[in-house]
């Protein structure tokens, strides 16, 4: 009877084995303001400007604008703080690092033909670390709800007969099986089973109904979230000057991403009727990716005030690797027993593709000769249009049309200002971007600022900046059963230096 349940639940766990949603699309789409300490120091709003290598990440014709060959090397300290309410919990979390967040030259080749209108050409690399994902909070308070409306959500339809070990059979020989042959959701209804936190309603091996062995009331939760890993992105750039006029630019852009997170429930209840009162639910998830992506870029010098720059960078299309362990401990205080369910199985999954949205940027910036500028950069992006592949794939049909309708187009504005004082230069911004998400309370807008000096040695060039963001996030705690969500208040700083110089 069990094979002939494999044949059958196999072939609906193959589309629904893998752990992909609608965050890891946003979170594997979205971009930090990060690079120079100039550019970070003027937000960012360089597209009509160039000059500066992280310049290049939004309009790839800003290498043009150099006048010899260059090279900037960056770090910085970044500082997080979280501020987490959950129910009556209020919790704060705070983390500091320090990155190498950008490395990078451009060669200058001036013409030696006094006939071309083509008066020079540039080729350039940059590094650029385009995400950080490192972070950590914990959401502390008393729910309603329980962690076994989770275990519940993906028990339902599953055969008992599936939960229950065979003669010789150990956990990890059934959790594997599960993982392998009827996907995610048994391993959940497994995890449950074993650890007395599900009781079927009848004890037949058919049986697909389960009820909580949890009594209803209130239970107080801990949940730790904690994540390393980064999204980098390797350019290589060539551009022209036309004239003196137009400058046009090109990259082709190498992506990786890594990213690790770990997550763990700490539950207790005292519920009339519970069977079991305390359960501890850890979930490992490490994730590997490469992808690919172009940007087109160009600038128009309108006279020696006025310049304007649009450019577009397309998708970037990953693929993308994930593994996860999985421990689930529980404590009966009728019974004075402790289960601990631990695999030790690590779930390899096949790999999947992403397209992230492609993004058009319009550029404006006005020059008061030596003395300064400022800047002005609009950025248009559609995150409903993100794409978890193959498309045909059942659970990545879902997952689409979430995408499609929770996601919408995201606008980005930027300012920038710089004022030059002999061989001093300083540099303020701010940045407004808005939510991908239809309803904002999900992620709420962000708001920046920026501040900034630098000092021109002649050959070399010293930086420094201060960046501020401040976002609202509304995170759930899982996407099946346990829906609740914290809420974090979230301010990113980072100080940041850059080491410019001619080559």
């Amino acid at each position: 009877m069990k094979n002939l349940y494999t044949l059958v639940i196999a072939l609906l766990a193959m589309t629904f084995s893998q752990a992909q949603d609608i965050t890891d699309a946003v979170r594997y789409s979205s971009e930090e303001l990060t690079g120079t300490a100039r550019f970070r120091a003027m937000s960012g709003a360089f597209g009509a400007l160039g000059g500066d290598l992280s310049a290049l990440d939004i309009n790839p014709a800003g290498s043009a604008v150099f006048l010899n060959s260059f090279a900037t090397v960056t770090l910085n300290y970044n500082q997080r703080n979280n501020d987490t309410r959950y129910f009556n919990g209020i919790t704060s979390n705070e983390n500091s690092e320090i990155n190498f967040d950008q490395a990078g030259a451009v060669l200058v080749f001036n013409s030696r033909d006094p006939e071309t209108k083509w008066g020079k050409f540039t080729l350039g690399v940059n590094y650029s670390q385009t995400n950080n994902f490192d972070d950590n909070y914990v959401a502390l308070g008393t729910s309603s709800t329980s962690i076994d409306e989770y275990f519940l959500g993906y028990a339902d339809g599953i055969p008992l007969e599936f939960l229950e070990t065979l003669e010789n059979e150990t956990i990890t020989d059934l959790y594997r099986f599960l993982g392998e042959d009827q996907g995610f959701g048994a391993q959940q209804a497994f995890l449950g089973f074993r650890g007395f936190i599900l009781n079927p309603v009848s004890n037949d091996i058919e049986n697909t109904s389960y009820t909580s062995a949890l009594g209803s009331g209130s239970f107080n939760q801990e949940y730790s979230l904690a994540s390393t890993g980064l999204n980098g992105k390797f350019s290589f750039n060539f551009a022209s000057e036309f004239n003196d006029f137009l400058y046009l630019g090109a990259n082709l852009n190498s992506h990786f991403l890594n990213y690790d997170r770990g997550t763990r429930l700490i539950e207790t209840n005292n519920n009339p009727g519970s069977e079991t009162n305390e359960v501890i639910f850890t979930n490992n998830l490490s994730t590997t990716g490469n992808g690919f992506s172009f940007q087109l870029g160009g600038i128009a010098k309108l006279n020696e005030t006025f310049r304007v720059g649009l450019s577009y960078e397309s998708p970037t299309w990953f693929t993308i690797s994930e593994q996860t362990t999985q421990r689930l401990e529980t404590f009966s205080n009728e019974f004075n027993e402790r289960i601990v369910v631990n695999p030790n199985v690590v779930n390899i999954y096949p790999d999947y593709r992403l397209k992230t949205p492609g993004k058009l940027t319009g550029s404006l910036a006005v020059l008061f000769g030596t003395t300064g500028l400022i800047s002005f950069d609009y950025s248009y992006k559609d995150y409903s249009s993100t794409e978890l592949r193959p498309t045909g794939d059942p659970e990545f049909m879902f997952q689409n049309n979430l995408i499609s309708t929770d996601l919408k187009a995201a606008s980005t504005y930027r300012f920038g200002g710089e004022y030059r004082l002999q061989d001093w230069s300083l540099r303020g911004g701010y940045r407004f971007e808005e939510s991908p998400y239809e309803n904002e309370a999900t992620l709420g807008n962000l708001n920046g600022y920026s501040l900034g000096l630098g000092y021109n040695f002649g050959n070399i060039k010293l930086d420094l900046a201060y960046d501020n963001t401040k976002r609202t996030d509304n995170p759930q705690l899982y996407q099946v059963g346990l829906t609740n969500q914290a809420n974090i208040q979230r301010d990113f700083s980072s100080v940041i230096l850059s080491l410019s110089f001619g080559i």
